[in-house]
């Protein structure tokens, strides 16, 4: 039993499940949003198991797929599976599990989301391939996380009825890719030796770095046309506002000749956009209730 917990405990660290919180403040914005308030207690607990379980799912399949680059890239060869410490058997039994958890979970909110469950689980499993054919691998990723404010919207609602869901998503997508594009930046010469696919392997860090900002410009666009959709008043533009200025301020601690600081910019900035966009938004719904 003590063996088990420690395995379990190492696997979670190794999802690094504290990173959850990227997605889950837009899972629960897309519930608020489709619910004009608070949806139920069931759909807020049923949503949260879903948003880990998938989560869980593409961290630790994303693990098992890419172990032989994690063992011979220097930034990641102390991973749990190459470096021994948990088995390629233990994390895919995790994986079948947590992805058992997400379907549970769906079919627990409404048959639309169960009959959607296996496009989810195929986009993240899907993911984790596609830095090996295509340097659109950071859309993908984007796509991934932008399926939860929809899924949410869904599991409220039962249907996609609005266009509020779906720019929420796209914010969601071209922001995610576009701090992707970042994060790989500092596999450059890895990506190029193994002949992967990236924005940066592709282009170079510097036309990288352009390409992102571009990402991230379409994300607050697509972030104020959510704004002028949604009608939310002021909070909301306090918001879009704030958001605007840690996007840029995110750029402002990258360069393509020093990447000091892009873990102050990928982690720490990028949790604040989530948790400011739930509070602003969210709270922009009940006010003008």
């Amino acid at each position: 039993m003590a063996a088990l917990t420690k395995n379990i405990r190492t696997t979670l660290e190794m999802i690094k499940i504290e990173h959850t919180l990227f997605a889950l403040p837009f899972a629960f914005l897309g519930a608020v949003l489709a619910a004009g308030g608070v949806p139920t207690a069931w759909q807020l607990v049923w949503i949260t198991v879903a948003m880990v379980g998938a989560r869980s799912t593409a961290m630790a399949f994303n693990r098992i797929a890419d172990k032989d680059y994690d063992a011979s890239n220097p930034r990641t060869k102390s991973r749990a599976i190459p470096a021994g410490v948990l088995s390629v058997g233990f994390v895919a039994a995790f994986t079948i599990i947590s992805a058992g958890i997400f379907i549970c979970a769906a079919a627990m909110l409404n048959r639309l989301t169960l009959i959607l469950s296996p496009i989810a689980l195929a986009s993240i499993t899907i993911y984790s391939y596609t830095k090996r054919w295509t340097s659109l691998s950071h859309l993908v990723l984007g796509w991934c996380l932008a399926i939860a404010p929809t899924g949410a919207w869904v599991a409220v609602r039962g249907a996609i009825d609005s266009p509020v869901p779906l720019l929420l998503s796209l914010e969601v997508l071209l922001w995610t890719a576009g701090f992707d594009v970042l994060y790989a930046c500092q596999d450059y010469d890895f990506d190029r030796r193994e002949a992967l696919y990236s924005i940066p392997a592709r282009f170079g860090v510097a036309r990288a770095l352009w390409i992102s900002r571009g990402l991230h410009a379409g994300a607050f666009a697509t972030l104020v046309a959510l704004y002028f959709v949604t009608k939310l008043g002021p909070l909301a533009v306090i918001g879009v506002s704030a958001t605007g200025v840690l996007l840029v301020y995110q750029h402002t601690l990258v360069r393509a000749n020093d990447l000091r600081r892009l873990n102050a910019a990928f982690f720490t900035t990028n949790a604040f956009v989530s948790v400011i966009l739930f509070v602003t938004f969210g709270g922009a719904v009940f006010i003008k209730r």
